[in-house]
C-alpha cells in the first residue's frame, strides 16, 4: 500500500487503544497514541532508503515490530501522560501495533510479506489489490479515520456513563 492506505490502517489498528484511553480518561494519552501510530505508519519503509536492506524484508516482520514497541514504551512513558506502567502499554501496543498494520497492509497486494522471517519463509498475500491503487488507499484512509472518530465517540459515550 502507499501512504494514505497506511496512514488510514495504522489508525484503524489505534481506534480501540483511543476508545479505552478516552473511557478512562486519558484524552491526552489516546490522541498521543493516535499522533504516534500516523507517525510511525510509514517507518517499515525505510527500508527502500537503506542500502542493502531489501524491501519488505527485516522491517516487515514481526520481530521489528517488537523493536519498534521496546523503542516505543519507555518514550510514551517519558510523555508523563499517564502512569508509567499505563504509558508503558500504550506506547509497546501503539508501536507494536502500527508496525503490525502496515504489514498486514502489504499483505493485501500480490508482492504480499514474510513477516516471519528468518525463523519462516512463508509467503503471505491476500492478492486484493495492487498497492498504487489510488482508489483502495483512499478507501482505507477513510476507514481509518471513520474509526478513528468511532473510538472516540464510544470512549467519550463509555465516559459519560
Amino acid at each position: 500500500m502507499y501512504q494514505n492506505g497506511h496512514y488510514g490502517v495504522a489508525l484503524l489498528a489505534v481506534a480501540p487503544v483511543g476508545a479505552i484511553l478516552i473511557a478512562a480518561g486519558l484524552f491526552e494519552l489516546a490522541v498521543a497514541a493516535g499522533v504516534a501510530a500516523v507517525a510511525l505508519a510509514m517507518v517499515p519503509d525505510l527500508d527502500q532508503r537503506v542500502p542493502g536492506i531489501t524491501h519488505r524484508g527485516p522491517t516487515h516482520t514481526v520481530w521489528f515490530a517488537l523493536v519498534v514497541g521496546a523503542i516505543t514504551a519507555p518514550g510514551a512513558v517519558a510523555l508523563t501522560i499517564a502512569g508509567p506502567v499505563v504509558s508503558a502499554v500504550t506506547g509497546f501496543v501503539v508501536g507494536a501495533g502500527t508496525i503490525l498494520s502496515h504489514i498486514a497492509a502489504d499483505a493485501l497486494t500480490p508482492a504480499g510479506v514474510r513477516p516471519w522471517r528468518p525463523a519462516d519463509d512463508t509467503h503471505y498475500s491476500l492478492d486484493v489489490v495492487a498497492a498504487k491503487n489510488p482508489l483502495a488507499n483512499y478507501a482505507l484512509l477513510g476507514l481509518g479515520i471513520a474509526s478513528a472518530a468511532l473510538g472516540g465517540w464510544v470512549g467519550t459515550t463509555v465516559a459519560s456513563v
